[in-house]
């Protein structure tokens, strides 16, 4: 089966846990770069990919790399990749990307460029003067990072964080990527008891079960790629059959709570659609008074921040009261995303550790007691 160079883009500070995750799923090449991470496979390490990644994004094909300052060497470039490869004759193929610190800054004009680079190939290749454009979707996505081209295929259509289990229009503060980032960063393994303190739509709890169920992340999606005529469907069933081969069935002590009843609701209802219900207790209670439910554990949990100033204060006091709640709480160990710089001085401890992520362009820290 061919193999392929691939890239897996993930939240900036995310690259070495998605590289780790690769690496424990036998892939070759794995190289960890800025929000990114390059690894290698055939059609089957791809299907794998897709389904089994908790912490990426996407997964793309890396179909061509090259310099360019000029439109004329942006549009031979393109031109140049052997795009007949993968996109068949009816193929949909439209343009995304970006630009960063290059001679060619304007997205719109590039996005223009490499499509019409891609019609033209593909029209010499298949003898046509007007592609139709309706089959399936490729798409094509490239970057322009210091003059250098880089041109993919998304292998994945809708970005993996978006598992299934969140209702459409249901929007919540955190990706499931990066919570499952928070699951991870914490070690937990389904041994101990799992708190989140400020559930809100469940999206921590809900990774925590599938983490703890070892349950992969893309088994209730389609993806992109599903449909494409050079990858084996095949690939596809058996990636999910091994996948649920590596389940485990347990027992596993989870809670998360929050103060407001609507957003439980709406976090009983995502649970039910992962398909961990039966796996996470939910219950209404306020964070800074409520009883711990065992003398140890693990909690996990990302307190509301306020954008505005009366928003901010609120969500400061909130901080201080729920620092004062855990101060004797020395049996848990504790993992808290937030954007707020001064979280320590609230919270009344200073962390054992702090590690920078970003929830999409908001700049956050995980502050780590244990």
């Amino acid at each position: 089966m061919e193999k392929f160079k691939m890239v897996a883009p993930c939240l900036f500070g995310l690259e070495g846990l998605v590289g780790d995750e690769l690496r424990r799923m036998s892939f070759e090449n794995v190289r960890v770069e800025d929000r990114r991470v390059f690894f290698e496979g055939d059609a089957a390490a791809m299907a794998k990919a897709n389904i089994c990644l908790r912490m990426a994004e996407r997964v793309m094909i890396l179909m061509a790399r090259f310099e360019a300052r000029s439109f004329e060497e942006l549009y031979q470039g393109v031109k140049a990749i052997p795009l007949e490869r993968f996109i068949p004759k009816e193929g949909a193929f439209p343009v995304k990307g970006y630009s960063l610190d290059s001679q060619l800054h304007s997205v719109p004009d590039c996005q223009s460029i490499v499509k019409k680079a891609a019609v033209d190939r593909l029209g010499a290749k298949y003898g046509l003067t007007w592609l139709p454009e309706t089959g399936q979707t490729y798409q094509i996505r490239f970057s322009i990072m210091k003059d250098v081209v880089e041109v993919f295929l998304d292998t994945s259509g809708a970005s993996l964080h978006k598992r299934g289990y969140r209702a459409v229009g249901n929007e919540a503060p955190l990706h499931e990527t990066l919570a499952a980032a928070l699951v991870n960063l914490s070690r937990y393994r389904g041994r101990d008891f799992f708190f989140d303190p400020f559930c809100g739509s469940g999206t921590i709890v809900i990774e925590a079960a599938l983490a703890a169920l070892n349950r992969a992340p893309g088994l209730n999606r389609d993806f992109a790629a599903q449909k494409w005529d050079f990858v084996p469907q095949e690939v596809w069933t058996q990636a999910r059959e091994e996948a649920k081969d590596h389940e485990f069935h347990g027992e596993y002590r989870i809670l998360g709570t929050d103060i407001d009843p609507a957003s439980l609701s709406i976090a009983i209802a995502n649970a039910k659609k992962a398909g961990v219900s039966k796996y996470i207790e939910f219950r209404e209670a306020d964070a800074t008074k409520i009883s711990l439910p065992s003398d140890r554990g693990v909690i996990v949990c990302n307190p509301p921040y306020g954008e505005r100033m009366m928003e901010q204060r609120a969500a400061q006091q909130l901080m201080r009261q729920f620092g004062r709640h855990l101060k004797f709480a020395d049996g848990w160990k504790k993992y808290i995303i937030t954007s707020e710089a001064e979280f320590e001085h609230y919270f009344g401890k200073q962390a054992t550790k702090k590690r920078k992520l970003y929830n999409g362009r908001l700049q956050c820290n995980v502050y780590m007691y244990f």
